[in-house]
């Protein structure tokens, strides 16, 4: 088996922010099994990872890898992530079937996505939101203590879109508590990861007003544990899970449990979102924006209009 690991960088169409930093491109490792399965991972610094620390984790593994040994090979995270999704691709090529038929899973259909709109002043953020206002689903990205005239800017700017918010950890229990009856006010659905991960536990205490979901305080299903009595839904990224096995597994879990699923992404191409369609099949929100967000994207593209995200073409992913 032989794993090849290249370096991609995709501009992106204008300055993407949220609450940790801005970024100007999206920096990603394609790893390429065989000469014919593909899988991308974007590697996150919020997790200690780079390009290069991921790309040793890939270097290391064994030949003759299989799905089942990847899961204990290497931990949930960006590597395994994009190793895991090139065996998928590669397994369905050998086959000479869908991947959704290896599954055994009925054909994907498209899925409404959230569009996002970048962190910014609230003048910024109008007109974002005016520009983008007849789609059908908005995710604002805040995280700071001044989002009260964010949040009204963008409802001024898109009077009639269903809102979500995603805070990427930049709120005190304080703020988020104030915050909690204007976001009902200004009709927002459904808030992410309001506060640190590591400091989340007064969500049990708080009244929570409107679905609170876990983010960076949800990566596998090792983490439902930890998640009861303060979240009512996961967000699941590949990323997070390192593959669509512990991804799907994930599901599943935090399904009988009680969770509503979001399934979310990196801001990457469309080969890091196509597995993702998988999983977005019948999820309270999805969130696969990310080759909405480039200037440039892989060919061919994941399709997007009007019915939402589709299903990757065979000659992008699976």
């Amino acid at each position: 088996m032989r794993i090849e690991v290249t370096r991609d960088v995709f501009r992106l169409a204008q300055v993407f922010t949220i609450s940790r930093g801005s970024r100007t491109e999206a920096k990603v490792l394609t790893v390429t099994i065989d000469g014919r399965g593909r899988g991308e991972c974007v590697p996150y610094a919020r997790y200690d990872e780079t390009l290069d620390s991921v790309a040793d984790q890939i270097a290391g593994l064994p030949d003759n890898l299989t799905r089942a040994d990847l899961q204990d090979l290497l931990p949930a995270g960006a590597a395994r992530n994009a190793v895991d999704c090139a065996l998928w691709d590669l397994e369905a090529k050998q086959a000479g079937k869908r991947v959704w038929d290896l599954m055994g899973v009925p054909v994907p259909h498209p899925e409404i996505t959230a569009y996002t709109l970048s962190l910014d002043t609230p003048e910024a953020m109008e007109r974002q939101a005016a520009q983008n206002a007849k789609r059908p689903l908005l995710k604002i990205k805040l995280g700071t203590p001044d989002d009260m005239a964010r949040l009204e800017a963008v409802r001024r700017g898109a009077p009639d879109a269903p809102i979500i918010v995603d805070a990427n950890e930049g709120w005190t229990a304080d703020v988020y508590a104030d915050l909690a009856p204007h976001l009902i006010r200004l009709g927002v659905q459904m808030v992410e990861q309001p506060l640190p991960a590591d400091a989340d536990d007064m969500l049990a205490e708080i009244a929570r007003p409107l679905p609170v979901c876990a983010d960076e305080s949800c990566h596998d299903r090792a983490s439902l544990p930890g998640l009861r009595g303060k979240y009512d839904m996961v967000n699941i990224k590949l990323d997070k899970t390192g593959g669509l096995t512990e991804a799907l597994a994930l599901k599943r879990q935090a399904v009988a449990e009680g969770y509503s699923v979001m399934i979310g992404c990196m801001v990457g191409s469309s080969l890091a979102m196509a597995p993702a369609t998988l999983l977005a099949q019948g999820v309270a929100f999805t969130d696969l924006d990310g080759p909405l967000l480039l200037a440039e994207d892989r060919d061919p593209p994941l399709q997007f209009d009007a019915d939402g995200v589709h299903p990757p073409a065979a000659a992008l992913w699976g």
